[in-house]
C-alpha cells in the first residue's frame, strides 16, 4: 500500500460498554457516517480494550458487542460503505501490538495523559497491570495495522495518535534501511524520467539541507503522480525524501472533528456511569419522561421567575435538535418568563423522537434477526483482517522473522 493510498483510509474504534446513547451518536457517530462515504472506514468495537480496564468481569462483552454494531447499523453505518469489524477477530492486532511493544520504551506509556488520570479516576478497579499500561500500544496497533493515514478524534484524543505516530517513526527507523538502501532509491530516481527525477533530487535536496516543507510536499506529490514505479520503490522514495529509510507504518494524522457538546440529564457530561443517559432506540415515552425530568436553569425556581439559556443543559440540547425559530422562541420566552420549562421542553422531546423514530426503523431487522448482524461481523472481520494480514507480512520480512 502506498503513502498515497493510506491518506485515504481512515480507522476508528469503540469498546463495548453496552447500548450507545445520543452523545455517541452526536460525538462519534454522525462524523462516521459522513467520512463512511469520503474515505476508505474501518470501524471495530474495541472489545480487547474493554478487557483492560474490565478484565475481572467480561462476561458482558459479547452482548455489548452485538448492541454497539446494532445501533451503530440503526444510525446509518453502512456495511456497504465501510468495513465493521470486532477487533479480537483479528488477531493479527494482538501481533502487531506484541512487535510493536519490543521498540517501545516504557517511559512513553508513562507520560500518556490519560494513564495517569484514568488511574485517578478508576480507582474501583484494579489498574496495575501490563495490559492497562500498554494499551496506547494495542490502540496504535489497531491503526498502523491498516496503514490508516487518518483517525477522527477530538481535541482530547490528539496525543494517542501522536503516540502512534512517534512509535511508526521509531519502527520505521530502526527496521526501514534495508540492505543497499540508498543504491535502490538512486535507481528507483532514475526509473522516473529525467526531467521528474531531476525535480525530485532538488526537493529532495531543498528539504534535507533547508528544511524546506513546501518542497518534501511537492516531492510528495510528484511521486503520486509516478505510474512506473512499483510500490516498493515508490516507499524507497518517499522514505529517502526525509533521509531516511523504508516507511513501512506510515504515519498516521488525527483529522480532528468537531462534535456537539451533549450534556446529560443532570447537567453533567453524559455517561453510563453517571445514569444519566438517553439512550440511541430509546421508547418515545422514556424520551418524554427523561426530558420532563431534566434540570434546567437552577435560578428559574418559580414559573414567573426569568431564566438564562445559558445556564441550562435544556437549552444546550435544543442547539442540537431545534432550528433558529424554535432556539428564538426558547431563549426569548425564558429570559422573559413568557414560556415555563414544560414549555421548552414540548418541541425538545418531538425532535428527539423523530430522530429517534428513524433509528427504531433501522434496528428493527437487527434484533430480530441477530444472525445477520454476526454475518456482518464475520464478513467485514475477515475483510479486515486480509488487509492486516499484508501489513504483518511486511512487517515480519523488515523486522528478519518472515521464516520463507
Amino acid at each position: 500500500m502506498s503513502s498515497n493510498d493510506s491518506e485515504r483510509r481512515v480507522v476508528s474504534g469503540m469498546r463495548p460498554t453496552g447500548r450507545l446513547h445520543i452523545a455517541h451518536y452526536h460525538g462519534v457517530l454522525k462524523n462516521w457516517i459522513r467520512l463512511q462515504h469520503e474515505y476508505d472506514c474501518f470501524f471495530f468495537v474495541a472489545d480487547w480494550h474493554a478487557l483492560t480496564t474490565h478484565y475481572q468481569e467480561p462476561g458482558d462483552i459479547e452482548q455489548f458487542t452485538l448492541d454497539t454494531v446494532i445501533d451503530w447499523l440503526a444510525a446509518g453505518i453502512s456495511p456497504g460503505s465501510c468495513t465493521v469489524f470486532v477487533q479480537s477477530r483479528v488477531p493479527e492486532h494482538a501481533e502487531l501490538h506484541l512487535l510493536l511493544s519490543m521498540v517501545t520504551p516504557k517511559s512513553w506509556l508513562e507520560r500518556v495523559p490519560s494513564y495517569k488520570d484514568q488511574i485517578t479516576r478508576l480507582q474501583d478497579f484494579d489498574l496495575d497491570t501490563y495490559g492497562f499500561l500498554g494499551y496506547p500500544v494495542l490502540q496504535s496497533a489497531d491503526i498502523l495495522v491498516y496503514r490508516a493515514g487518518n483517525v477522527p478524534v477530538g481535541a482530547d484524543q490528539v496525543a494517542h495518535v501522536e503516540l502512534s505516530r512517534e512509535i511508526a517513526r521509531r519502527f520505521n527507523h530502526i527496521y526501514g534501511r534495508e540492505p543497499q538502501f540508498e543504491e535502490l532509491a538512486e535507481a528507483a530516481i532514475k526509473k522516473m524520467g529525467r526531467k521528474p527525477a531531476r525535480l525530485y533530487g532538488k526537493a529532495r535536496k531543498d528539504y534535507v539541507e533547508r528544511g524546506d516543507t513546501e518542497a518534501l510536499e511537492r516531492a510528495r506529490a510528484l511521486l503520486a503522480e509516478q505510474q512506473n514505479l512499483s510500490i516498493g520503490d515508490r516507499e524507497r522514495l518517499f522514505g529517502y525524501l526525509e533521509g531516511g529509510g523504508r516507511i513501512i507504518l506510515p504515519e498516521p494524522q488525527a483529522l480532528l472533528t468537531d462534535s456537539s457538546k451533549v450534556p446529560g440529564l443532570d447537567g453533567e457530561k453524559m455517561s453510563k456511569s453517571q445514569n444519566n443517559t438517553l439512550r440511541l432506540r430509546e421508547d418515545p415515552v422514556v424520551v418524554e419522561q427523561k426530558i420532563r425530568t431534566m434540570q434546567t436553569d437552577p435560578n428559574r425556581v418559580r414559573r414567573n421567575d426569568p431564566g438564562e439559556p445559558g445556564k441550562c443543559p435544556v437549552f444546550e440540547l435544543h442547539e442540537i435538535y431545534s432550528d433558529q425559530d424554535i432556539k428564538d422562541w426558547v431563549a426569548d420566552g425564558c429570559r422573559s418568563a413568557g414560556i415555563g420549562c414544560v414549555d421548552c421542553k414540548v418541541p425538545l422531546i418531538d425532535a428527539i423522537n423523530e430522530e429517534q423514530s428513524q433509528f427504531i426503523e433501522r434496528a428493527e431487522q437487527f434484533e430480530n434477526n441477530p444472525d445477520l448482524v454476526r454475518s456482518i461481523i464475520i464478513e467485514g472481520s475477515e475483510a479486515a483482517r486480509d488487509v492486516a494480514r499484508e501489513t504483518l507480512d511486511d512487517v515480519r520480512s523488515a523486522i528478519g522473522i518472515s521464516y520463507r
